[in-house]
């Protein structure tokens, strides 16, 4: 007869599972492959985020003839996941690093599950939206989680790098192969299936973190009391910050909708830094991120997303409204963006080896510069120049994305890591919003009449060249900034000064 075991030899056999010596502190794992089950679910979390808004937007014509919603409507089927997204990462994050992250993320995983499922049973616009938001509570609960887990599970910082690149190289392909693979799957199921899909991906997920990675030590938590006003006005701040670009590219800059709105965000991150300076227990210690390596890599990463969102708007415009290509060709004209940051993870280890992540993450912080720079200048004379600053930009991408985020980790204490993964998300996703932002206006401002009609007078024409040469180069000039400032910033780290 079998006698059950009790719950110390359970917990021991699950500790030694997880890498450590029963009784003893977890051992750090000492190659990816040894760390498998939790790297899986990791990246099961980075797919359903890349994979996400790019396979749903193929199925927004089919969901609003099905649903009879509006543009109007539909945008906010893909925008309320962003907005919701931003503006919880940070208090969530903060939340996850009292509590414990492999906490917060399982219980994520659920409602993001549980969301998914529900998309079953969506028979109204409202409905869908209201799916939208959960998961978007759902990724802001997992998503930094996976950056600040794949840190604290090694040791090594090469270690970290390999897992952080393979984990973006599993999103990224989700991101590249999700259009191609929502047209497939709509020519035979419903647009439900698009979003179902991630029922099982938060299954592996959930397994994979469940299994491979242990639970928070407490010296790794801190107990801190929850800022919640704190919380509430870097949420407005975030939200706003987001909402701020849409309604300049949705109703122009002529509109005061957008500069109430980007007024109103500025005041929230004003009061905001006044209450974290004020407070006893901030949510977010302003100290901690004015340390030089984190600041440095927050504006490495923010210079990458600005850039990446804002040539890929222009780019697209650019390719079938004025080359009058078709929206099939323009897709394969930003295949050499996706080949690059699928393919330039096999070079991130090597370059970080032999460089060091400092000059790694300059090296990729100037690359997109030098696209950006490119096709402000040259984008309007060929494709080939359109090509090669798409290539410039992703290979810096790819390269900032893993380095910039572990700089950062490797600024902050333990107990601080995964609202420092939220700041590198958040960073990202707001100097996103900004880049099409700056996109959207500078056209708005250059050129007249209905950009979207099918005939453009030769007036038109030269209008929108002009636009795109100053979008290029002004978001070339912001770009600029936030790298020589992370650039400055990084000598300050490396030379071990204070702020």
């Amino acid at each position: 007869m079998n006698v059950p075991r009790n719950r110390r030899d359970r917990r021991s056999e699950a500790v030694e599972k997880a890498g450590a010596p029963a009784g003893g502190s977890p051992r750090s794992p000492r190659s990816l492959r040894e760390a498998g089950a939790a790297l899986a679910g990791l990246s099961a979390v980075f797919l359903f985020e890349m994979l996400d808004n790019s396979i749903l937007n193929v199925a927004l014509p089919t969901i609003g003839r099905e649903l009879s919603a509006s543009a109007t409507v539909l945008q906010w089927v893909t925008g309320v996941y962003a907005v919701v997204f931003g503006g919880l990462m940070l208090a969530l994050g903060a939340l996850a690093d009292r509590v414990g992250r492999r906490k917060v993320m399982l219980v994520g995983l659920v409602l993001l599950g549980a969301a998914s499922l529900a998309t079953a049973f969506v028979t109204t616009a409202e409905q869908l939206i209201a799916v939208r938001a959960a998961m978007g509570v759902a990724a802001a609960m997992t998503t930094p989680g996976s950056l600040a887990l794949a840190f604290r599970l090694f040791d090594e910082d090469g270690l970290r790098v390999r897992a952080t690149t393979l984990i973006s190289t599993v999103g990224l392909v989700g991101l590249a192969i999700g259009p191609t693979a929502g047209g497939f799957v709509l020519a035979f199921a419903p647009w439900q299936a698009l979003l179902l899909v991630n029922v099982p991906i938060a299954a592996l997920a959930y397994l994979g973190i469940r299994r491979g990675i242990p639970a928070d030590r407490a010296d790794e938590l801190h107990r801190d009391p929850v800022d919640g006003a704190g919380a509430l006005l870097g949420t407005a701040a975030i939200v706003l910050a987001l909402v701020a670009p849409t309604l300049f590219v949705d109703t122009g800059a002529a509109s005061p909708l957008p500069w109430l709105a980007t007024a109103a965000a500025v005041g929230s991150a004003v009061l905001f830094v006044v209450r974290e300076r004020a407070a006893r227990h901030p949510l977010l210690d302003l100290e901690l991120v004015a340390r030089p390596l984190v600041s440095s890599g927050l504006a490495f990463k923010a210079a990458a997303s600005l850039a990446t969102a804002g040539l890929g708007y222009l780019v697209t415009l650019q390719l079938q409204l004025d080359r009058g290509w078709s929206p099939g060709r323009a897709a394969l004209g930003m295949l050499p963006q996706v080949v690059v940051l699928i393919a330039g993870g096999a070079v991130i280890g090597p370059l970080v080896a032999r460089v060091g992540l400092d000059r790694a993450a300059r090296l990729g912080a100037g690359a997109v510069v030098c696209g950006l720079a490119v096709y402000g200048l040259l984008g309007r004379s060929g494709y080939a120049w359109i090509a090669l600053a798409l290539v410039l930009v992703a290979a810096g991408m790819r390269v900032v994305g893993v380095v910039a985020g572990t700089n950062v980790m490797r600024g902050l204490p333990a107990d601080r890591t995964t609202v420092g993964a939220a700041l590198v998300d958040t960073a990202g996703e707001v100097a996103t919003g900004i880049g099409v932002a700056v996109g959207g206006t500078v056209l708005a401002a250059f050129f007249t009449g209905d950009i979207s009609t099918s005939e453009w007078s030769a007036h038109q024409t030269a209008e929108f060249r002009e636009a795109v040469t100053w979008a290029g180069l002004a978001l070339t000039v912001l770009a600029a900034t936030l790298v020589g400032w992370g650039i400055g910033r990084a000598r300050r780290a490396a030379a071990g000064t204070s702020p």
